[in-house]
Formats: structure tokens, C-alpha cells, sequence
């Protein structure tokens, strides 16, 4: 009997699910959305209740969709937005709706944990300064701003873990996604008494820590028969969405790396032993492969800022020009767009500037320019933002023999030849690219017994299709006009932060 692999990914904007055979093979994946609340500037909230209702909704759908019998699942994986906190009681209820990963407004806190821990201490235990999208601030912000709730804390969970508590009854996380709590000793790979103790905050609160293809858990019997799933079925740790995703792309050998290009853009490189970047601008994790470490670089707005150009040009024209329309625009216009530079920092900026008051900017504008050029801009823009966090990984002794695009930038013929230009290296894209999801279901057929190891489930599902080669001149172009882009923040950001003071000051 073949055996089938679930995997679950609990996104920002909703729940994904996704089945497979042994093989890889997708055979069917349904997705439930859920709202994202901002209710005041600079935060970022969800209802931990939505994503329960939207897994189960993905759940129950991937399952009927796919006329496989119960019996043949082997194992649910578990993946998910990072950083997230979510806040339980003794009776295991919601204290508040969940601070994500993109939520701003622990500026006070971050510089709190960095005066309790010290700055280098605490790059050299956790791997990463102390951010407002990591979930350490965001208990310290409860404490500080709302010590009534705080009172009730009993445990805090990441977002697929709250998700695996409802699922199995157990407390439990892996290490990837821990890494991105700011909580976890890099090296032990378990939480770090030190920043705990110096943070004041019980170890208790905190789940076990597993490795990525470890078996966690099981169904519940009730959660089983309402979801049309084995009872007991294995639910596997998984791992963060991007460790996930990476799994599932097949980065987990030294040379190979990602570029994904979807809300947020990410370049993320396996690394066998630890790699710090001393100033911190990169993240270093944990990876979904046991005893294995990444780096990612992170900019916070990349597709999210095609899309905010789409939506803008839609509100203005009342045209409702698709990005297939704006792709096609932007490749009519040559590299560079005639002197027209834009920063994508429409979210503030993780990699490598650490600024949540950063803004963007389109620089340049002259009455030549059209709309094709500022579509040109916008891509190149995000492709520049992400080759600052490659240049760090390659002077921190990454090399990357080939770059894997994925999400919508491994769709989109410009988009690859993009990267491939910008980056200076060949860009290849995958036969099946399905996401985090697709990784976390791998991992399920690890921890299942399906495969040996990560690698051979690699080797089996993971093919790739086309590579887009640089082109020369093009190349040559981009790093002139690259090393132009790269001085814009520091020259600007006074005048950024003066400006993200009077809008909030408003």
C-alpha cells in the first residue's frame, strides 16, 4: 500500500494543507484564509482561533479531495509563520490575539534584551541580535504593557505549536522555528538557561524542543474522527516555514541556496557547523535537519511591494492590471530602469539594516520615466535588497554554487532572469515548488519511516526543471547601478526616521 504524507502550513494570510505519496508526488492541497488584524500602527495581530478553524478547514478538505484511505497517511508534518507568541492560561485559553512576526511595536523591548543580555552575548548564544518580529520582545511588551494578562501566562507557544497542542494535546516545537524566539542556545539547541534567567522568564511557559523529522506526537481521538484522520496518527515537530520551505526545495547540502521571492523575501543557506555574522545583520537558525544550522537574510517587503504597486495603480486608474501585465511592462524597459532606483522598505527593513523606521522610496524620477520603468524599479529594487544579505553570506564563507528561486519570483521569467543578473550566479527553478507545506509533509515521511533520512527524501521528490543563466552585460550593468542602490540607506535614513515619527505622531 502506498503510503501518503501530510503536510500543514499556518501562513499569515491562511492554512495550507498538502498531501503527497511517497514519492513527492502532490496529489491534492486545499487552503482556508483568516484576517489579519492591525489595530493600531506598526502592530500586527491574529486570532489563534482563526487558524485552528482554517487548519481544520484545509485539513478536512485535502483529505475528502484525495480519495485515499485513512489508513494510507503515514505522518503530519508541521510548519508555519515564525516569531509569533501565543499566550495561554492554566486551562490552555487564549490570554489576547497573537503578536506575529512583522508586528513593530517592541522597539523599547528589544533594547531592554540587549541591555539584560549584552549585545555580543547574545548573537553568540541566540545567533541574532534582538529584533521587534522575534517572540522574546513581544513577553517582555506583555509584561511591560499589559501585566493583567501577563498575570495569567502559563505557557507561550509559536504559531503551528498552538496548532500542535490543539492536535495532540502536547506541548511541543523544533528547533528551527525555536531558534526564532530568541530563547534558544544555537549550539545546545535547546533554550538557554542564561537569557531565560536574564529576562526573568519561567522555563516552564516553554515547550520541548525536537528536531525537525522527530515524532512529537499523536492525534487525539476526537481531534482524529473530526478530521477524517487515523487516530494516533504521527504528528511530526517540523520546522518554521522557511526551514520548511528549504526542505522542500532540497537546501540542505553546503553550495546550495534560496531565493524566494513571495510576501517577505528570503535568501536562506544551509551551513553545516554555526556561521555568525558578528554585526548581526543575518539570522542564524537552527535547521529542520537534525544537528544542521541556516542563514537567512530577510526583506520584509519584497513581493509586498509589487503587490502595494499593483493595488496602488488599481485605486488610481481603476485599471486592473494583473503582475503578468506588470512583468510584461517592466521587461519592455532595460536594466537599470534609466536611472530609477526603488527601496522596498514599504515594512521597515530586516536585512541587513535592522530598521523597523526604515521607508521606501522610489529615487531618480525624471519626466522621462513611465510606468514600466517604475514597475522595472520596483523587481530590481527587491532583487538588490536581497543580494545585500548573499554579499554577507559570501563574506561569511557561503558559496553558492546555484541559487534555487522560489515562491512568485520562481515563477516569472523576469523575475529569475532578475536574480540570475543581480546576483551573478545561475538560477534554477523546481519541478514541483509547493512551499513550506511540501517540506513539512517531507519531514512527516521521515519521522514516519517513510525515508531513511532528509536526504534521501531529497533525493526522491525533489527535480529540478530550467536554469537561467546571467547575462554579461547585464551583470555589468547591475553592479554599477547595485553600488548606488546599496549607499541609499544611510544616506536617507535620518530623513526616513524623521518621517515614520510624524506619521505616528499624526
Amino acid at each position: 500500500m502506498t503510503a501518503c504524507l501530510l503536510g500543514l502550513d499556518i501562513g499569515t494570510t491562511g492554512a495550507r494543507a498538502l498531501l503527497c505519496d511517497e514519492n513527492g508526488q502532490v496529489l491534492t492541497v486545499a487552503t482556508a484564509e483568516y484576517p489579519l488584524s492591525t489595530p493600531q500602527p506598526l502592530w500586527s495581530e491574529q486570532n489563534p482561533e482563526d487558524w485552528w478553524h482554517g487548519a481544520c478547514e484545509a485539513l478536512r478538505s485535502v483529505v475528502a479531495q484525495a480519495g485515499v484511505a485513512p489508513e494510507q497517511i503515514a505522518g503530519l508534518g508541521l510548519t508555519g509563520q515564525m516569531h509569533g507568541s501565543v499566550f495561554l492560561d492554566e486551562h490552555d485559553q487564549v490570554i489576547r490575539p497573537a503578536l506575529l512576526w512583522n508586528d513593530q511595536r517592541t522597539a523599547a523591548e528589544c533594547a531592554e534584551i540587549t541591555q539584560r543580555v549584552g549585545a555580543e552575548r547574545l548573537i553568540a548564544i541566540a545567533g541574532n541580535p534582538a529584533l521587534t518580529g522575534f517572540q522574546a520582545p513581544k513577553i517582555l511588551w506583555l509584561r511591560n504593557h499589559e501585566p493583567e494578562q501577563y498575570a495569567r501566562v502559563a505557557q507561550v507557544l509559536l504559531p503551528k505549536d498552538y496548532i500542535r497542542r490543539r492536535l495532540t494535546g502536547i506541548s511541543a516545537t523544533d528547533a528551527a522555528d525555536a531558534a526564532g524566539t530568541l530563547l534558544l542556545d544555537l549550539r545546545r539547541r535547546d533554550w538557554s538557561d542564561d537569557i531565560l534567567t536574564a529576562l526573568d522568564i519561567p522555563r516552564a511557559w516553554l515547550p520541548r524542543v525536537f528536531e525537525g523529522p522527530d515524532v512529537t506526537g499523536g492525534l487525539t481521538p476526537s481531534v482524529a474522527a473530526d478530521l477524517g484522520l487515523p487516530a494516533e496518527l504521527p504528528v511530526i515537530a517540523g520546522g518554521g516555514d522557511n526551514a520548511a520551505a528549504a526542505v522542500g526545495a532540497g537546501i540542505v547540502q553546503p553550495g546550495i541556496v534560496s531565493s524566494s521571492i513571495g510576501t517577505s523575501g528570503v535568501i536562506f543557506a544551509h551551513a553545516d557547523e554555526i556561521a555568525l555574522d558578528p554585526q548581526g545583520r543575518l539570522h542564524t537558525f537552527c535547521h529542520s535537519v537534525p544537528g544542521r544550522y541556516h542563514l537567512m537574510a530577510v526583506t520584509l517587503a519584497a513581493g509586498g511591494s509589487f503587490r502595494w504597486f499593483r493595488d496602488v495603480l488599481r485605486a488610481v486608474t481603476g485599471q486592473h492590471l494583473s503582475y503578468d501585465d506588470l512583468t510584461t511592462l517592466a521587461a519592455s524597459v532595460p536594466p537599470g530602469a534609466e536611472g530609477l532606483i526603488f527601496l522596498p522598505y514599504l515594512s521597515g527593513e530586516r536585512t541587513p539594516h535592522l530598521d523597523p523606521l526604515a521607508r521606501g522610496a522610489f529615487i531618480g524620477l525624471t519626466a522621462r520615466h513611465t510606468l514600466a520603468h517604475m514597475a522595472r524599479a520596483v523587481m530590481e529594487g527587491v532583487v538588490f535588497s536581497l543580494r545585500e544579505g548573499l554579499d554577507i553570506m559570501r563574506s561569511l564563507g557561503i558559496v553558492p554554487g546555484q541559487i534555487r528561486a522560489t515562491g512568485g519570483g520562481g515563477k516569472s521569467p523576469l523575475w529569475r532572469q532578475l536574480q540570475a543578473d543581480i546576483y551573478a550566479t545561475e538560477v534554477a527553478t523546481l519541478a514541483a515548488e509547493e512551499g513550506p507545506a511540501y517540506g513539512a509533509a517531507l519531514l512527516a515521511g521521515v519521522g514516519a519511516g517513510v525515508f531513511r533520512d532528509i536526504d534521501e527524501a531529497v533525493a526522491r521528490c525533489v527535480t529540478l526543471t530550467a536554469t537561467t543563466t546571467p547575462d554579461d552585460r547585464a551583470v555589468a550593468r547591475y553592479d554599477e547601478v547595485y553600488a548606488v542602490y546599496r549607499d541609499m540607506y544611510a544616506t536617507l535614513r535620518t530623513s526616513m526616521h524623521q518621517l515614520a515619527h510624524l506619521a505616528i505622531s499624526a
